[in-house]
């Protein structure tokens, strides 16, 4: 089809055709633009480039999961201003949209990873712990597999994070975490299961063996409930710190009487130099 061009004509049916031109659709006929590349050297090349759509909704996809950044940012002036600034073929999208593009990439992560875990021939290895938001004041729960592949390299993986209603009984836990093993079949293939030393903790990992009984545990178990030993550690050092609260607490009243008034800080300073303190530091 021949389209007028001479300036009687006017850019009307220009317009139109642009819209619905087929050829615009097709990817592989569009005019390629030269893409800089920077090498190792410190040298640039120039190679071709076709703008790929999918492509660039992806990467901002994975954008807003790494940085957490809201899903409306997509829909700001500043944003898609920058954005055609860049590269005016870029067809905007939604908040809704922009949603659905990072469920897609969530679901083919999971499919990736559970197919690198089913393959696998070691054992799992899973780590949870159990934490309520400041700001929401709700429980979630996070479930991370670990095991090591076939070319002997260890792989850590979060398989869920789960919001968990009150109460947190030891019930309604292992109700959460083995519905997390048995989306993810790895309930016969459990090395140990690491958790803080609670006494829910506890009770919850005497109804996992339970449930878990038929299957192939190692040692019929007996070595299933790992006790987290950093949760250990912390409270050996909350109980010592326990023991000096009055000496920390008379400090800081200290420092905030000093620190109370120019002149107290003045006379502070004296009194430091009158004890030949060799300290630079001040408050």
């Amino acid at each position: 089809m021949k389209l007028g061009g001479s300036s009687r004509n006017g850019t009307r049916h220009l317009h139109d055709h642009f819209k619905i031109c087929p050829l615009r659709k097709n990817r592989d006929i569009k005019q390629s633009i030269l893409n800089p590349s920077r090498k190792k050297d410190g040298s640039t090349s120039l190679a071709a480039h076709n703008f790929d759509q999918e492509f660039s909704r992806e990467k901002i996809a994975k954008m807003i999961v790494l940085h957490e950044y809201p899903l409306n940012m997509v829909e700001h002036d500043g944003f898609r201003s920058f954005v055609n600034s860049l590269q005016p073929l870029f067809r905007h999208v939604s908040r809704t949209t922009i949603r659905r593009d990072i469920l897609k990439i969530y679901e083919n992560e999971k499919t990736k990873t559970m197919n690198s875990m089913n393959d696998n021939r070691s054992r799992v290895a899973i780590t949870t712990d159990l934490w309520t938001s400041n700001n929401q004041k709700r429980g979630y729960m996070v479930v991370t597999a670990h095991y090591i592949d076939d070319s002997w390299i260890l792989r850590n993986r979060i398989i869920r994070f789960i919001y968990v209603p009150a109460a947190h009984t030891a019930k309604l836990l292992t109700k959460v975490l083995m519905e997390c093993l048995i989306e993810w079949s790895i309930e016969r293939k459990l090395s140990t299961l690491t958790l803080d030393n609670c006494t829910v903790n506890i009770a919850m990992m005497d109804q996992m063996k339970e449930k878990l009984r038929n299957a192939s545990l190692l040692m019929k178990g007996e070595l299933l409930h790992m006790k987290c030993s950093a949760h250990i550690l912390n409270l050996i050092v909350q109980q010592e710190l326990g023991a000096i609260q009055g000496a920390i607490e008379t400090i800081r009243e200290s420092v905030v009487f000093w620190t109370g008034t120019p002149k107290r800080v003045e006379k502070f300073e004296e009194a430091k130099k009158g004890l030949s303190c060799s300290s630079n530091k001040s408050f």
